[in-house]
């Protein structure tokens, strides 16, 4: 049960990372259209990462959490969001190493 929970906190994360780019791209015109369906692959990963065996489910987490890092770090400044960037870096290092734990302890 700890290990399901711990997967569907991690799937939550992502998809909420993801949803971010939605809110980006209904303030934009249709140029934007990449952020909608950037919008949806963290969902899709988390949800697939439901589906796994719990270490291999967390470690797509993990390269999820620093996939969309990497696309935030690339895409913000656009929205000019860079002050952002500080954060989200440290809450995807917290997020990456609260998981990489759980691979040591399960």
């Amino acid at each position: 049960m700890v290990m399901l929970s711990l997967t569907a906190y991690g799937a939550t994360i992502v998809s909420f990372l993801g949803a971010i780019h939605w809110g980006l791209a209904m303030q934009q015109d249709l140029s934007h259209r990449y952020l909608l369906v950037w919008g949806v692959i963290p969902s899709l990963l988390g949800w697939l990462s439901l589906l796994l065996d719990p270490i291999n489910g967390w470690l797509l987490l993990v390269a999820t959490l620093w996939l969309c890092f990497l696309v935030d770090y690339k895409i913000y400044p656009t929205f000019q969001l860079t002050s952002w960037l500080p954060m989200r870096f440290t809450l995807t290092s917290v997020a990456s190493m609260s998981i990489g734990f759980s691979l040591i302890f399960f």
